[in-house]
């Protein structure tokens, strides 16, 4: 499948700047563990050019990032990236991904701040690696759902399954992705959308100035 980001599809400069129309702005953080297709996620959703903060990696970076079943991985995210998408003419989302590795950790526990909730991307060949990601979220009371990112040759589980090993609450959204398609990347920020809808409170929405 050839993946052409959303960024490079936009019509023009006036992408770049939000209708006046616009109200509210809600934050969503992408997260999940190392080289989980974050910055793909985010890349296919994203209505302007994504901010980006790759950069390559290292043969220092080897001893601390396991790169075990990952193939043609050469850069990684150190900062975040970020991305835009309208949602309606008052109400736009803007998307935060964070990088994976523990080693920045402390750097997207700051990003929780103002976020409604987050979207983990997991991959079934490394489901363990989820577990320090969605605990952190517990830890900052922060609502979320999962969305099992498809990879060529990764192994497919029934849902149930899936559950289980990630150990679900019942009421925690799970779905499967393409982080590299953007109408299944959607349908994946949807369930996300509409699951933080049935529980969270209107006031606590960020109101757009």
């Amino acid at each position: 499948m050839d993946f052409v980001p959303a960024s490079e599809r936009a019509s023009g400069a006036e992408d770049l700047y939000l209708p006046r129309t616009v109200r509210t702005a809600v934050k969503i953080l992408v997260v999940g563990h190392f080289a989980v297709g974050k910055t793909t996620f985010v890349g296919s959703l994203s209505e302007i050019r994504p901010l980006r903060t790759e950069e390559t990696m290292t043969q220092a970076g080897a001893l601390v990032d396991d790169l075990a079943g990952i193939d043609g991985k050469t850069t990684t995210t150190v900062a975040m990236d970020f991305g835009r998408l309208t949602l309606s003419e008052s109400l736009v989302l803007y998307l935060f991904g964070a990088p994976g590795q523990q080693r920045f950790t402390r750097l997207w526990q700051d990003m929780t701040q103002g976020a409604l909730g987050a979207l983990v991307l997991a991959d079934t060949r490394r489901l363990e690696q989820s577990f320090e990601v969605m605990g952190l979220l517990e830890e900052h009371g922060l609502p979320y759902a999962v969305a099992v990112n498809h990879f060529d040759g990764a192994p497919v589980h029934p849902e149930e399954e899936i559950r289980e090993a990630l150990d679900l609450l019942p009421e925690t959204p799970l779905v499967t992705c393409d982080a590299r398609d953007r109408a299944s990347s959607t349908r994946a920020l949807i369930t996300l959308v509409e699951y933080l809808s049935k529980r969270t409170a209107p006031e606590t929405v960020q109101e757009y100035v």
